[in-house]
């Protein structure tokens, strides 16, 4: 069986041929894969890039010029994706440097001393904890759980897909977790 140009495939995304659409995916995403890990340098990051890439790329198949190389196009949503992505991490930073502020705004009234010095020594713990998860986590975290902001409201604020965000959120909060046993089990 011959193998199905690049223009074929679309024609048959077009006519909703889910098999068309995986051959795409599956021609193309070492690629895509490749220019998003080079851009991120971190495996996790990339894989999200490149899944959010082919959802971009799906739903501007019909936007796609038949005299266009594909291979071209999706290289330059690919890095019109990247670009985003920058763009993202660098609000997720003003974000992330106020949340991490906010943790240090935990009142201790109405504990004893000694209660009060516990709390802020697990406060502090926390705040240290959460610092040292990576950046993407961290960030969805705080928007999450320190600004309480919805699923819809971070991936809107943060310009990426909703399931991107659950699972960051998913991730991150599983890492602190283990992050908090390791601090309770060394006696802080």
């Amino acid at each position: 069986m011959e193998q199905a140009t690049d223009l074929e495939l679309i024609e048959g995304c077009l006519n909703q041929d889910q098999a068309a659409w995986e051959l795409i995916v599956q021609r193309y995403k070492r690629k895509v894969f490749g220019i998003a890990y080079k851009f991120t340098g971190r495996v996790e990051e990339a894989e999200d890039l490149t899944q959010e890439v082919f959802l971009k790329v799906y739903k501007a198949l019909d936007s796609y010029k038949k005299e266009q190389d594909f291979s071209w196009w999706l290289v330059s949503i690919s890095r019109n994706a990247c670009i985003d992505y920058y763009r993202s991490i660098k609000r997720e930073r003003k974000i992330l440097t106020h949340g991490l502020d906010k943790i240090k705004e935990f009142k201790f009234d109405g504990l004893s001393p000694e209660g009060s010095m516990q709390a802020a020594e697990r406060s502090k713990s926390l705040r240290q904890s959460l610092g040292s998860l990576p950046e993407d986590l961290r960030t969805v975290l705080i928007l999450r759980d320190l600004k309480g902001l919805s699923y819809r409201e971070i991936a809107d604020q943060l310009g990426l897909v909703e399931g991107t965000v659950k699972s960051r959120i998913h991730r991150g909060r599983a890492e602190l977790a283990e992050k908090i046993k390791g601090i309770a089990i060394h006696g802080v």
